[in-house]
C-alpha cells in the first residue's frame, strides 16, 4: 500500500494528497497516518509547500466525510447497521462500530465531531451518527474542518520534522490509536453504568 500511496502523491502532487485523504474517509483501511507524514516529508524535500499539503489533506478529508454524513441522514441507523454487518468487512466497519460512534455522538453532541476527527479508528465513523442525529450540515462541516486541520497539521508536521523516517509516525500511532480507542470505549461504558445506577 505504501508504494501505491507514494506513486499517487508523486504523480498528482496536491491533487493526489486530496484524493488519498478523500479515499481514506470512504475506506478506513487507507491510513492517514501514512499519507500525511509522507506529504510532510515530500514538503521537507522542497517538492511541495507544507501549507498547500495540509490544505489539500484537509479539503480531501472534509469532502470525504460528506458521503458518510448523508448516508446516516438518508439511510438511517437500522439500515446502516444491517449493511455494515453484511458487507462492512470489506472496509472494516461493523454494526458494533456504528453503535459505538452513535453512543459517542449522543453523549458529546457536536463536540464529538470535533474530537473524533483527531482519533484514529473513529474519525470516519463519527460522520454517520452526525447524519443519523440530523445535525445541520454547516456546523458539521465547521467542526469537521477544525478537527481535521489539527489532525492533518500534526501528521504533516511530524513527517516534515522526521524526514525520511516519516513512517515512524504510523508505527507509533498504531498502538497509541488502539489505546485511545480502548480508553474511549471504557469511558463510555463507565458513563452508561453510572447513568443506569442513578436511574
Amino acid at each position: 500500500m505504501t508504494e501505491w500511496i507514494v506513486n499517487i502523491m508523486t504523480s498528482l502532487g496536491y491533487l493526489g494528497i486530496g484524493l488519498l485523504m478523500f479515499l481514506e474517509n470512504l475506506f478506513p483501511p487507507i491510513p492517514s497516518e501514512l499519507i500525511m507524514p509522507l506529504a510532510g516529508f515530500t514538503a521537507a524535500q522542497g517538492k511541495l509547500n507544507i501549507v498547500g499539503a495540509i490544505a489539500a489533506g484537509v479539503i480531501g478529508t472534509v469532502i470525504g466525510a460528506l458521503p458518510w454524513y448523508y448516508a446516516g441522514k438518508f439511510l438511517g441507523e437500522e439500515r446502516l447497521r444491517g449493511w455494515a454487518d453484511k458487507y462492512g468487512k470489506w472496509i472494516t466497519i461493523t454494526g458494533k462500530d456504528i453503535d459505538r460512534s452513535k453512543h459517542w455522538f449522543d453523549k458529546h453532541g457536536v463536540k464529538a465531531v470535533l474530537l473524533c476527527r483527531m482519533v484514529p479508528g473513529v474519525r470516519t465513523l463519527i460522520s454517520l451518527p452526525a447524519g443519523i442525529g440530523d445535525m445541520h450540515v454547516v456546523p458539521f462541516l465547521i467542526y469537521s474542518t477544525v478537527g481535521t486541520i489539527l489532525w492533518v497539521g500534526l501528521l504533516t508536521a511530524a513527517g516534515y520534522i522526521l524526514g525520511d523516517h516519516y513512517q515512524i509516525v504510523e508505527e507509533y500511532l498504531a498502538p497509541v490509536s488502539k489505546i485511545v480507542l480502548a480508553a474511549l470505549v471504557i469511558g463510555l461504558i463507565i458513563v452508561i453504568i453510572r447513568r443506569r445506577q442513578r436511574r
